[in-house]
């Protein structure tokens, strides 16, 4: 699966300096971070995702 997403300046920036310091593309860093994400026991994922989900609703309106 491929997937697109937007960072702010500073997430980017952020982003950018782990790799560098990790030695990884961003987009590994990326990757490694959302499969350790959906791999944490289902309760831990559930309340992370409504978390994100109740966040950003407002974006995902607009989007829709």
């Amino acid at each position: 699966m491929t997937l697109a997403i937007e960072l702010s300046a500073s997430q980017a920036l952020a982003l950018s300096d782990a790799a560098a310091r990790l030695q990884v593309s961003e987009a590994e860093l990326a990757a490694a971070a959302v499969r350790d994400l959906v791999a944490q026991p289902r309760a831990d994922f559930d309340a992370a995702a409504k978390r994100i989900l109740t966040k950003n609703q407002e974006l995902y309106r607009r989007l829709a």
